[in-house]
């Protein structure tokens, strides 16, 4: 089933393309876009084989079953809303202020990142997800493997012992089962964190973030999410 499911990432950062390749080592199809030319993404998707291709942004939206965007928001970004409207599309990006800028309603607690992400796309079904695990590996190598981005050190089959949690956030239920589908197939348990309004839990400097590189089972990351605070970020 997977080879007919195309997977849409929109950003081809770091981020975008491990992700790409964990999509396309399980099965999948993607059509990756970043802000340019597809020809800029020649280099990315040469080592990755004939089941990526590299699209304009709406184009790859459209063929989209699922999309990710792997880019942090910003206010005057103009998405492929019309594209992205009635699917399920993910959303990695974490508020980090030194980075981004300051965005005065979260700086408040008045709304999250998310919440203002989904106003962007306002007939999509908005998910964070891949939001507290690395795209980089440890910052030092002791044994093989350590260099490798966490999503794929991290990596094991349903049922391991040590097979690390990830949480999803979404103001539409119908986008959980999809998410932990996701999760399970690259190599990962599911918590359902709750709505985009209580996605910082899992933000930048929080408990849940502060494994990111290590990875936590599901009976750490749900006290780790319950134990954030605000301040955190």
């Amino acid at each position: 089933m997977n080879a007919s499911t195309t997977i849409g990432i929109l950003g081809a950062g770091q981020a975008g393309s491990v992700l790409a390749r964990a999509f396309l080592d399980v099965g999948y199809r993607v059509a990756i876009a970043n802000s340019r030319h597809p020809c800029t993404l020649r280099d990315v998707i040469a080592p990755l084989g004939p089941r990526i291709v590299p699209l304009w942004a709406t184009d790859a939206a459209a063929q989209a079953d699922v999309a990710i965007l792997a880019f942090p928001y910003a206010p005057h970004h103009t998405l492929p809303a019309a594209e992205l409207a009635g699917k399920v599309v993910l959303d990695n990006n974490n508020y980090m202020p030194w980075r981004d800028g300051n965005f005065p309603t979260v700086d408040s607690g008045a709304v999250t990142v998310h919440e203002l992400r989904q106003a962007q796309l306002p007939g999509a079904k908005l998910a964070k997800a891949f939001s507290h695990i690395q795209f980089h590996g440890l910052p030092h190598v002791r044994k093989p493997g350590d260099e490798l981005p966490a999503l794929v050190r991290l990596a094991r089959p349903t049922g391991a012992a040590d097979r690390v949690a990830l949480s999803v956030w979404s103001d539409f239920p119908e986008t959980l089962p999809v998410v932990t589908r996701l999760y399970d197939e690259l190599g990962f348990d599911t918590v359902v964190g709750g709505l985009l309004s209580e996605s910082w839990r899992v933000g930048p400097g929080t408990p849940a973030w502060n494994a990111s590189l290590v990875g936590q089972s599901h009976a750490d990351l749900v006290p780790n999410i319950c134990a954030a605070h605000r301040h955190h970020q």
